[in-house]
């Protein structure tokens, strides 16, 4: 049986200074490192606000590439700290083509390899489909000196498919970094639901699959009119949820916020023996997935 392994998951406010956001990052990810955690994960797009409020070809300046200059300094504090990381990051990756990717470093610092976000919104202060084109890298695992992990990134979260698919690999636990939160005209009606919503579909990858959830958002208040936009209360609430869906720990909807897990394999083992929903599946009538709607 595969040996225990710990999480740690930074919920963090986000500005416009990119130096800024690092250095927190930094600044938290040795505080995880310290309480015990093994795998580390930022939240989606952590160097910078959530910039895809808006509609700016200037915002294109924010991507690097990955690897890259802040893979380069994550992977001497992955190496310092002991402590793999996921790190996403707003990738060039060739003039005009640029992607929301989330790069995997191991213990040592060595880059593993990344997983390009294969969903794309394109929602009121979302408008995701500007920025980023879809991933080509399919749902790839990452073996890390502690486990072996899988990767979604925020939209990705809400489609059953990738998930199972990054399962079926043989993911000990899938990291899902995330920025969402509320829009303020919309939260005294519907916020609630929302937020409910959003921890159901994740805890139902982790029932479907017999699978640990690992799910880090991002937290503060972003834009406003100064900014030219109506702004985002991210609503935090990061969360593990074990391989039948229970949430094991959660972090709050208006703080910063370090989570550290344990994750055990062998509930993995004990769950899907006891609910085989893998073992079940008739794989043989699934071909009319693959298009895109059925209904005359």
């Amino acid at each position: 049986m595969a040996d225990k392994f710990t999480i740690g998951l930074v919920q963090m406010k986000c500005t416009a200074n990119a130096e800024e956001n690092l250095a927190r990052a930094i600044d938290k990810i040795r505080e995880a490192a310290k309480r015990g955690a093994q795998i580390i994960s930022l939240h989606e797009l952590f160097h910078s606000e959530y910039f895809c409020r808006t509609e700016d070809a200037e915002l294109f300046n924010l991507a690097e590439a990955v690897p890259g200059p802040t893979t380069e300094k994550l992977a001497q504090i992955a190496k310092e700290c002991r402590a793999a990381l996921v790190v996403s990051l707003f990738e060039r990756r060739a003039a005009g083509i640029y992607h929301n990717t989330c790069a995997v470093l191991d213990a040592d610092g060595t880059f593993v390899g990344k997983y390009r976000k294969m969903h794309i919104p394109d929602d009121p202060l979302y408008y995701e489909k500007f920025y980023f084109t879809p991933g080509d890298l399919g749902f790839p695992n990452f073996d890390t000196k502690y486990a072996r992990i899988g990767v979604q990134i925020c939209w990705d979260q809400w489609y059953p498919e990738g998930s199972r698919l990054t399962a079926m690999s043989g993911a000990q636990v899938i990291f899902y970094p995330t920025s969402i939160g509320w829009h303020p005209h919309e939260k005294a009606q519907n916020g609630a639901g929302q937020l409910d919503a959003w921890k159901t579909i994740q805890r139902s990858h982790a029932i479907a699959n017999g699978v640990y959830v690992a799910v880090v958002n991002r937290v503060g208040f972003e834009g406003g009119v100064a900014q030219g936009d109506s702004g985002l209360e991210f609503w935090g609430n990061s969360f593990v949820a074990d391989p039948f869906g229970e949430i094991i720990s959660q972090a709050a909807s208006d703080r910063e916020e370090i989570l550290v897990v344990e994750c055990d394999p062998a509930k993995s083992e004990d769950t899907r023996r006891n609910w085989p929903f893998l073992r079940d599946r008739r794989i043989d009538a699934y071909p009319p997935i693959l298009n895109r709607w059925l209904a005359e």
